[in-house]
């Protein structure tokens, strides 16, 4: 059974690639921007970026820049750092003119923008026909989002805002989720899915070639340390993006007595099983995904909890993923590209039969058989030298 030492062994592997720009991304921070008019929820929102639904204890200080939407030229001027700007509207407003228009200018520079249609219980009752009428100029911005709902709601929170943020931040994520708990979980959700992925993939393209036996051996090699090191790579980012240490080796301690103690080394282990060609390529993508995505869990449910799955719970895990990870590998087995037909190859043109001579034009005697020039008088036996198609075969008559 795998211990400390070999946990370790294999971070060492992992920490020759370079892991400052993980660090990096994680510890540069992002700046968003709560824009809005008094009462439109901007300080409600903030609260709830810096809590942690599955966690209400997890609190983090992270600054808001908020503002104030009365002096459109500073609110410009007061954004044209932020890597994303959320422009609030209370929906009970009978008038949006102006963020429209600061909406617009934003959209001229370029800036990362998503509008919030904040619909709270306490906002003043408004007439459906007349509120359809204030938010339909918002429904024609295409690509810009725009989001409506209650900012108390923890579902409207933690689901359909919390992913159009992440869809929004899409090269933030470490960053994002370490310093606003409310993102931490869809985005650890989503790197794990995105490794599984990746895995199952990459199972799939090397196990075309590892289908020869006499490459089978070098392959299985060479798999074993992708795949260990996506998954080592994966527990790190989770790491980071959870708000945890920034040095790897407190993951080798941490994690030694799950990831140590059996299971990831058994799941190589059915890794090296998967790579024999006669088992086949989509159950050694499934154990790929199915491997990675325990992995991912487990470091998610110590995070949740502050405890260790159980083994039996870390197979029915395992079990579950291993059916979705063969669906995946199968649909991405019939996307592969179908080998072309070869072409068929194009019948060859017959040549002209060949013409017999059997007496020179000039002499009228017979030829020897072969001959360009009669050997009886000298002249030549056909007027010009003869192409390859218009050659003929001089047969004398016996």
């Amino acid at each position: 059974m795998a211990g400390f030492k070999d946990i370790a062994n294999v971070w060492n592997n992992i920490k020759e690639i370079d892991l400052r720009p993980l660090r990096l991304d994680a510890q540069q921070g992002v700046r968003i921007a709560l824009a809005g008019k008094a009462g439109s929820g901007r300080h409600t929102l903030a609260d709830q970026m810096r809590r942690d639904p599955a966690r209400l204890n997890v609190v983090a200080m992270t600054p808001v820049l908020l503002v104030d939407l009365d002096d459109p030229e500073a609110a410009i001027h007061k954004t044209a750092n932020a890597d994303l700007i959320i422009l609030l509207i209370n929906a009970s407003q009978t008038n949006t003119a102006a963020e429209r228009h600061i909406a617009r200018r934003w959209v001229e520079e370029n800036k990362n923008l998503l509008v919030v249609i904040n619909e709270q219980p306490s906002s003043a009752i408004v007439d459906p026909g007349e509120q359809s009428l204030i938010l339909e100029p918002w429904g024609t911005w295409g690509k810009h989002h725009v989001l409506t709902g209650d900012i108390t709601d923890t579902n409207f929170i933690s689901e359909q805002f919390s992913r159009r943020v992440i869809e929004s931040l899409p090269s933030q994520w470490l960053s994002l989720g370490r310093y606003f708990p409310l993102f931490r979980i869809p985005i650890a959700k989503q790197l794990i899915n995105d490794t599984c992925l990746s895995n199952a993939a990459y199972a799939v393209s090397t196990g075309i070639a590892e289908v020869v036996p006499v490459l089978d051996i070098p392959l299985n090699v060479a798999d074993m340390f992708v795949l260990t090191k996506a998954q080592a790579f994966l527990v790190y980012k989770l790491g980071l993006v959870l708000g945890y240490s920034f040095e790897w080796q407190d993951y080798v301690k941490e994690f030694s007595g799950v990831l140590g103690g059996g299971f990831l080394w058994r799941q190589v282990a059915r890794q090296l099983i998967g790579l024999v060609p006669a088992w086949g390529i989509v159950p050694k993508a499934a154990v790929s995904y199915s491997g990675t995505y325990v992995v991912g869990h487990v470091v998610l449910q110590w995070y949740l909890t502050g405890r260790h799955i159980s083994r039996k719970q870390m197979q029915e895990l395992y079990i579950q993923a291993f059916a979705r990870g063969k669906n995946l590998a199968e649909n991405l087995i019939k996307r592969l590209p179908k080998p072309k037909n070869k072409p068929k190859k194009q019948a060859t043109k017959a040549l002209p039969a060949p013409r017999k001579i059997t007496k020179c034009p000039h002499c009228g005697k017979r030829p020897a058989k072969g001959a360009q020039f009669c050997h009886h008088c000298g002249q030549a036996l056909f007027p010009t030298l003869p192409s390859q198609s218009d050659q003929e075969i001089i047969d004398p008559v016996e």
